[in-house]
């Protein structure tokens, strides 16, 4: 038994071809913004806020990743025989997440500033969707046959066509499996959301906290997945480490200091007001809960009954 791997990277919708990887990539930023958007409502964020910082954070996001993939594995667009248009080539695949992080976060923060609206609140709100949207997105490796681990002889194996072998066909005996990294990925990351959510509501984290969870979770399953990986990448043996392995340890460890910092200094619960502008922050609801309503009703019964009761006093008292 094993996983095996697409026979083509395209999804057909009817005669339109749709590249698997970026069905996987626009899937998985539907479902991170939905949920944040139900996040960001229940902390009292105006409804369509996170819509419109979207529209800010996606395309710094998906331009951050793809130079970041460039930067790092330059020789591919860049080196000898090397074709450099190929590099805008994005829906071949080929998105550094970290670059993703880093510019989406700064569309982020351009968005909240347009709306008035606080960045770590909107930070914290966000940070652990985008675990949702990595972990979908992860999927278009597996369309892609891209990123696998090593051999592995594992009931879960990924198939993989030799042609997508790093070294080319020959490079490994008929018929080996390999650790599918994709799949180990998108369960870590699912499965961090969850406990993030949490530990969010159990604690009231807030103060940034949030966001340290989510970049320490990341890097902590991103360095034990990376181990496995085989593929081929231009910054490595840097004290025997793949540069991806060294921001993982870097990130993790700035993010570990702002928790100690955030806990220490009695800034990381959760914030109320999530508006810097008072002016560009909802009006209150005028809309009555059903429960509401009931008591009003309740009220409006009672006051009758004692202006009724008044009545037949008086009639009581006129007719003594």
């Amino acid at each position: 038994m094993s996983i095996p791997s697409p026979a083509e990277g395209v999804l057909w919708l009817g005669p339109v071809p749709l590249r698997g990887y970026a069905f996987a990539i626009i899937l998985g930023i539907i479902v991170a913004v939905w949920v944040s958007e139900r996040r960001w409502q229940a902390r009292g964020g105006r409804a369509g806020d996170i819509q419109d910082i979207a529209l800010w954070a996606v395309p710094f996001g998906l331009i951050g990743g793809r130079l970041y993939h460039v930067m790092t594995d330059w020789q591919l667009y860049f080196g000898d025989g090397a074709n450099p248009i190929e590099a805008l080539y994005i829906w071949r695949g080929g998105l550094g997440v970290w670059g993703a992080i880093a510019f989406g976060a700064v569309g982020a923060i351009i968005g909240a500033k347009t709306k008035g609206i606080k960045i770590i609140p909107l930070l914290d709100t966000i940070a652990p969707t985008c675990l949702l949207a990595m972990g979908i997105g992860r999927w278009g490796n597996w369309f892609n046959q891209e990123l696998f681990g090593r051999p592995t002889d594992l009931p879960w194996g990924l198939e993989i066509d030799p042609s997508f072998y790093p070294e080319g066909p020959g490079q490994f005996p008929a018929g080996t499996t390999f650790h599918p990294t994709f799949l180990y990925e998108f369960c870590w990351d699912i499965l961090a959301f969850f406990v993030i959510v949490y530990l969010q509501k159990k604690l009231r984290l807030g103060g940034g906290r949030v966001v340290a969870l989510y970049v320490m979770a990341y890097c902590l399953g991103r360095g034990m997945i990376e181990t496995l990986r085989i593929d081929n990448v231009q910054l490595v043996d840097v004290l025997g480490l793949r540069w991806s392995e060294w921001m993982s340890i870097i990130l993790f460890v700035l993010a570990a200091a702002w928790w100690t910092y955030a806990t220490l200094s009695g800034r990381g619960m959760v914030e109320e007001e999530v508006y810097s502008d008072p002016a560009k922050a909802p009006a209150n609801d005028t809309t009555n809960d059903p429960a509401d309503d009931t008591e009003n009703d309740a009220d409006k019964d009672n006051a009758s009954d004692v202006s009724d009761n008044g009545t037949d006093d008086e009639e009581s008292s006129t007719k003594a």
